[in-house]
């Protein structure tokens, strides 16, 4: 797994590494800056600044072992944990941001089973991840179908995305966070790009951004999920103002008219 994340860290330096990284950057920054409360985390990830947006007073990085010590992540980087045992108690996080945190799981499920015990009700996870119903995804199936098939000629078997553990469809996410009795709140997709890899033909393809996003948008390389933890049976009460006296009026005296 270790050789794994530094596979992925080496990727987003890429052209389309680096194109990924700014349309989800703007996704984020747009995802967690209405979203208020005292506590926020980010899980992986650290060449994403995901909650630089959000405006909360607790604000922090956690990273596991291997990527805490990479150059890029160290003045950042708050805690070194596992995503699957978070060092918080239960219903103590606002806000919780898991960038591509999930394929890079040994367990996906278990790590969204955490997130949830961590937060609050009515708080909210922010999850991006590879879309395998896509350009990339389905470039990146053919690598590996022909890897295992030993069909290595002309680079059939090169893969365009590191292999960094099994990619999770949005499908199979909106399902698992249901049955975490999370509400989906918003979804999206991005990077409609081919799989190329030079800045050139990434400049040249620029137009398909528009195009994908207008007449195939579930098919882009990249989705963004926002969902908000419910706990059934509970209603959440504001703050009991006294109802303010209306004092009666006095009957109107009317003139008999003689």
């Amino acid at each position: 797994m270790t050789e794994k994340i530094i596979g992925l860290t080496e990727w987003f330096a890429t052209a389309p590494g680096r194109y990924l990284l700014d349309w989800e950057q703007m996704q984020f920054d747009l995802a967690v800056a209405d979203v208020f409360g005292f506590n926020a985390l980010q899980l992986g990830l650290p060449e994403l600044d995901t909650l630089r947006a959000n405006r909360m007073p607790h604000r922090w990085l956690a990273l596991p072992e291997e990527l805490a010590s990479l150059p890029l992540a160290a003045p950042r980087v708050a805690l070194v944990t596992d995503a699957a045992a978070l060092p918080f108690p239960a219903a103590s996080l606002d806000l919780v941001v898991l960038p591509h945190t999930l394929e890079l799981s040994a367990d996906p499920h278990h790590v969204l089973r955490e997130v949830e015990r961590v937060l609050v009700p009515e708080g909210r996870v922010v999850i991006s991840g590879f879309n395998p119903a896509s350009w990339w995804g389905m470039c990146q199936s053919r690598g590996k179908l022909f890897g295992r098939l030993g069909l290595h000629g002309l680079g059939a078997s090169r893969l365009y995305l590191p292999e960094a553990g099994d990619f999770i469809g949005p499908w199979r996410l909106r399902d698992w966070l249901r049955l975490l009795s999370f509400d989906l709140d918003a979804d999206r997709y991005g990077c409609y790009r081919p799989a190329v890899r030079t800045e050139k033909w990434l400049q040249r393809t620029a137009w398909m951004d528009r195009a994908g996003a207008r007449w195939w948008p579930p098919f882009g390389a990249v989705y963004f999920v926002v969902a908000v933890k419910r706990v059934r049976g509970m209603r959440l009460l504001g703050p009991a103002w006294k109802p303010r006296r209306v004092r009666a009026a006095s009957p109107a005296s009317v003139a008999n008219r003689h």
